[in-house]
């Protein structure tokens, strides 16, 4: 007896093989994927909790094969993805399983560093890394800097509007970018920016980066380059409450001090890192800063005194400064590794990305601690401290459906206690798939149709990263509905949208 065929797949076939044939007359044979075997490895970014294949990945070469591309994914109204290195946090780019994923991964090429003007312009697939070690033989640095900046793109950086932990002085990528080139989804080409400081007209840069990737695709992006300091040293400070902690972040930045880098980490994550690159942590606090001082010799020295001098009097319980180079780098070794350190106490984590007021830092804290007990995971925290901007790492496994579920909820509440408290649902990581939820929460109904008017501006078919960021009137009352039955109203104080 013969088993009917699936509609559903049945479809995802005969598209597929529409979508192939097109792309087949535009790209190479080598740079076209579509068996399953080849596509797995682009079924998600780092965000694994959620996952889907393309219909088709194509990786083109030049430019001309981007736009090609576009222009017959345009033509059959094929939604597509753009994707860098694939270390986002958010889900966003997580592959539209009627789409083609579109891999820039192969333009990769620095077209050149000009000291003179302290620029470089960099191709989109260039990892965020190597712009900082191609300056430095001038003397210069770019400052953004991510966790993930040994594989993250600069592309990516540009989508997400990521920070890392010099944004406090150095500013996010939008600080930090000249110009943006690249194609619409209609497969024009179109430039946000200028290599002035300031371009004429509307300034869509600034609309450009942090869109993940929903307006345009970015080939080629011009970034600032700054002098390198002549000194940098790190202050590791250890407290015994994370409400001291909390207070003395707030209190470094009230006396006037705009440190390099100020990171807190809570106890169970200097463990986890501790026991992964032995940074030499002090693995009894409750919390401990790290705050960097750079400039020259005399600027440090003067900063490093009066940021001891605060840090003492808000409760620290232990001051250590870097000695040398090798001792400052050991000491962010541990923040830049929280990621993967986490990854190897748990099968999988949910990193969180909101933003609260820095006043709130104790609070926020405390509140996961109790969230903990109520959904029955494991939490550990790590936050740009002088920004606000929360990174708790949910711990969880993603094979045990209940777990995930749980996981979900948690990161909810986290999001939703971060608004609560006067902050955003995100710093850097974007929205993504992750936060559509909690964009019901912070954003009304007539603001979001405004993003999605400012949306339909670059993109009038909705091609570009459909269903990501910004989520529908239907998602946002299944959502409340979702909350109410499962009795999750953790802040029942906020509107649901």
């Amino acid at each position: 007896m013969n088993t009917p065929l699936d509609p559903d797949l049945l479809y995802r076939a005969e598209r597929q093989a529409e979508v192939v044939r097109a792309l087949e007359e535009v790209l190479p044979a080598h740079a076209l994927l579509w068996q399953p075997e080849d596509t797995t490895p682009y079924e998600c970014d780092g965000l694994t909790a959620y996952r889907e294949r393309p219909l088709v990945v194509a990786l083109p070469e030049t430019e001309e094969e981007v736009q090609a591309v576009l222009k017959a994914c345009h033509a059959l109204d094929v939604p597509v993805v753009a994707r860098g290195a694939g270390t986002g946090l958010s889900g966003g780019a997580t592959p539209n399983r009627l789409g083609v994923t579109l891999s820039l991964a192969k333009f990769n090429r620095i077209l050149r560093v000009d000291p003179a003007s302290r620029t470089a312009v960099v191709q989109c697939g260039v990892r965020n890394l190597a712009i900082g070690e191609a300056a430095s033989s001038f003397g210069l640095y770019y400052a953004p800097d991510p966790s993930s900046q040994i594989a993250c793109t600069i592309g990516g950086n540009v989508a997400e509007n990521s920070g890392g932990v010099h944004c406090l002085k150095y500013g996010l990528t939008l600080h930090n970018v000249l110009k943006v080139r690249g194609f619409t989804a209609a497969g024009e080409p179109i430039t946000f920016g200028g290599d002035a400081l300031d371009a004429q007209g509307y300034d869509l840069l600034a609309v450009m980066i942090g869109s993940e990737g929903m307006l345009a695709v970015a080939v080629e992006v011009t970034v600032k380059l700054i002098p390198k300091p002549q000194l940098a040293r790190c202050i590791m400070a250890s407290f015994d409450d994370v409400r001291r902690a909390g207070g003395a972040v707030a209190a470094v930045i009230a006396a006037g001090i705009i440190p390099a880098g100020l990171e807190m980490m809570d106890k169970p994550m200097t463990a986890a890192v501790e026991d992964f690159v032995h940074a030499g942590y002090d693995l009894g606090a409750e919390a401990i800063l790290l705050c960097e001082s750079d400039g020259t010799p005399e600027e440090v020295q003067e900063e490093i005194g009066r940021m001891s001098e605060v840090l003492r009097a808000a409760g620290a319980t232990a001051i250590a400064v870097s000695r040398d180079e090798a001792e400052r780098l050991r000491f962010w070794s541990g923040r830049k590794n929280a990621f993967p350190a986490s990854g190897r106490i748990s099968p999988d984590y949910m990193c969180m990305d909101s933003t609260i007021p820095r006043k709130r830092l104790a609070d926020i804290l405390l509140a996961i601690q109790e969230m903990q007990k109520k959904y029955a995971l494991r939490c550990a925290n790590v936050f740009h401290a002088g920004d606000g901007n929360l990174h708790p790492l949910i711990l969880f496994d993603a094979n045990d459906p209940d777990q995930l579920h749980r996981a979900e909820l948690f990161g909810a509440d986290i999001l939703e206690s971060s608004v609560a408290m006067g902050g955003t649902i995100t710093g850097e990581h974007g929205v993504g798939v992750e936060k559509l939820n909690s964009m019901c929460v912070q954003f009304s109904v007539e603001e979001r149709e405004q993003m999605l008017a400012l949306k339909r501006a670059f993109d009038p078919k909705g091609l570009l990263n459909p269903g990501k960021v910004i989520p529908t009137l239907s998602r946002c009352a299944e959502y409340g509905k979702m909350l109410v039955r499962g009795g999750q109203l953790a802040h029942p104080e906020l509107p649901r949208f």
